[in-house]
């Protein structure tokens, strides 16, 4: 399955971003259903925090819980409680505790971060579907997407539809040129605060945005360079380097 990766895009929108060839083969299907993830559990260091919750929004601000005490309106950038709010969405808010961040969403129980807090396994499992992809549902900056790993792709890469969905700002990234079935398009070059998989995220991703609609998520390199990768059966297994 694996084959040779693409060179990584530069700044400019004389340069072609790194989509492989399955990549723009898939480019015109239809966008298939995603599903949701589990709640991200932590560790904190220092002060341990019992839980934490997210109550509402108010605007850009998120209406925060924390070891069930009274709602607190915490801005992005602001620490309450050993609590960093570091972005918002209209119902998500990504907060870091202790150096780990974690997705809370409306209507979700509150997360726990004291010691009895399930570390990450740093292992995924991806079953192969009928045609032998590798398929998986996850979060990335914590909005459900579903992921089909690409190991000729350098970055992860979405069409605007999925970037739109999950509230990426997709437009303030860098303008790159990316190849599609079509040909050359206007894409961007951005950074995914985060990208989760089971129980294992990771931070600070680069990633690609091209204008046609994509039915998957795209795991390229710049995800799966973090780990060590196998194959088992018809299971893809990646284990996180450290």
């Amino acid at each position: 399955m694996p084959h040779a990766c693409h060179p990584a895009c530069s700044a400019g929108p004389a340069r072609q971003a790194p989509l492989s060839g399955r990549a723009r083969a898939i480019l015109p299907l239809a966008a298939r259903c995603v599903w949701a993830v589990g709640l991200v559990t932590a560790l904190a260091s220092g002060a341990w925090a019992q839980s934490v919750a997210l109550q509402g929004m108010l605007g850009s601000r998120a209406l925060l819980m924390i070891d069930g005490g009274a709602p607190r309106s915490v801005a992005v950038g602001e620490t309450v409680q050993g609590v960093r709010v570091v972005s918002t969405s209209s119902d998500a808010a990504v907060v870091e505790v202790g150096g780990k961040r974690l997705t809370l969403r409306l209507g979700e129980s509150p997360a726990s971060l004291g010691e009895r807090g399930q570390a990450s396994s740093g292992r995924i499992s991806l079953p192969a579907d009928g045609g032998g992809h590798f398929m998986g549902s996850g979060s990335i900056n914590g909005r459900p997407v579903q992921f089909m790993v690409d190991t000729g792709a350098s970055t992860v890469a979405m069409g605007v539809s999925d970037a739109e969905r999950i509230g990426l700002a997709y437009r303030d990234g860098q303008p790159v040129r990316v190849g599609t079935a079509n040909g050359l398009a206007q894409g961007w070059r951005v950074k995914l605060a985060s990208v989760r998989i089971g129980d294992v995220e990771v931070y600070d991703v680069d990633a690609v945005v091209t204008p046609q609609g994509m039915p998957f998520v795209l795991l390229g390199n710049s995800y799966l360079n973090r780990f060590q990768m196998r194959r088992d059966n018809d299971q893809m297994v990646l284990e996180r380097r450290y």
